[in-house]
């Protein structure tokens, strides 16, 4: 993380990468590419380094002919030249293109290589908090579009509760940490703007979250189905892992658990200001 993410100078990251992919992704895909496929391409002893002659003549026969829609003559000779074309394409291809091209790998790609090629992807996906990851060999979208705006929404609009701004701007950047991910204190900060937007509607700086929340259905017409439901979500956060309290040193909280509290809290902070607003 960036000097200027970390005191909070720059914008605040997005929840995910949607219909995106920034230069971080891109490099580690093609380098995805690069390790499984071309480091591992092997030539007939006769014309070393002629695509014709390589174990992936197939995989460029039909990238050129079903992806590119391009004719396969025009294929180049030199395997160096046909991936030096590929990778300039793939530098200057948009977001879908890149997509396109990783899913035709593990459909044209040798079959031996197609589990390790699925695995290296998804954890660059996973680490550089893209919205899609391979799922039965295609690619998938795992996080909604309304989820992000639920995120971007809350914190964007928590300008009167300036707490609950921050809490969550923190919790995405813990979350996000492409050098140490904290989900536990991410998800310690998701919960936290809710304490902040709920004290700070009831004006008692005193109150726990739960005699606040009490307090808001009674005078505030907070739905008890939901003061419940999000009742249990702050247990949770009290007793899973001792996220709240440190009641365990280790702990197998993940960033699918940091990613779901973001999204619920963000929610529900963006009910809470609505509610106030009425």
């Amino acid at each position: 993380m960036r000097f200027s993410q970390r005191i909070g100078k720059t914008i605040a990251q997005k929840l995910v990468q949607r219909e995106t992919i920034d230069n971080d992704l891109r490099i580690s895909l093609w380098n995805a590419v690069t390790a499984v496929y071309f480091d591992r391409v092997t030539f007939m002893r006769r014309l070393p380094n002629y695509t014709k002659n390589s174990s992936l003549k197939r995989m460029m026969w039909d990238l050129w002919q079903h992806l590119f829609k391009q004719p396969v003559d025009r294929i180049p000779l030199s395997f160096s030249d046909c991936k030096n074309q590929l990778r300039k394409w793939f530098f200057q291809a948009e977001w879908y293109e890149v997509f396109d091209f990783i899913e035709a790998c593990v459909e044209y790609g040798p079959s031996d290589f197609q589990r390790d090629f699925v695995v290296e992807c998804n954890f660059y996906l996973n680490r550089e908090s893209s919205a899609y990851r391979f799922v039965n060999n295609r690619i998938s979208e795992i996080t909604s579009e309304e989820e992000i705006e639920e995120v971007e929404r809350a914190i964007s609009d928590s300008t009167i509760f300036f707490g609950a701004r921050e809490h969550l701007s923190c919790a995405l950047r813990l979350m996000n940490d492409r050098a140490e991910p904290d989900f536990r204190n991410s998800i310690k900060e998701s919960i936290s703007a809710v304490e902040s937007v709920v004290i700070s509607i009831v004006g008692n700086d005193k109150a726990t979250l739960g005699k606040a929340l009490n307090e808001m259905e009674r005078n505030w017409n907070l739905h008890k189905a939901l003061k419940n439901a999000f009742s249990v979500l702050y247990g949770y956060t009290s007793d899973e892992g001792g996220i709240r309290h440190a009641l365990l040193e280790e702990s197998t909280i993940t960033k699918a658990d940091a990613r779901f509290m973001l999204v619920a809290c963000s929610s529900f902070v963006n009910y809470l200001i609505e509610l106030h607003e009425k």
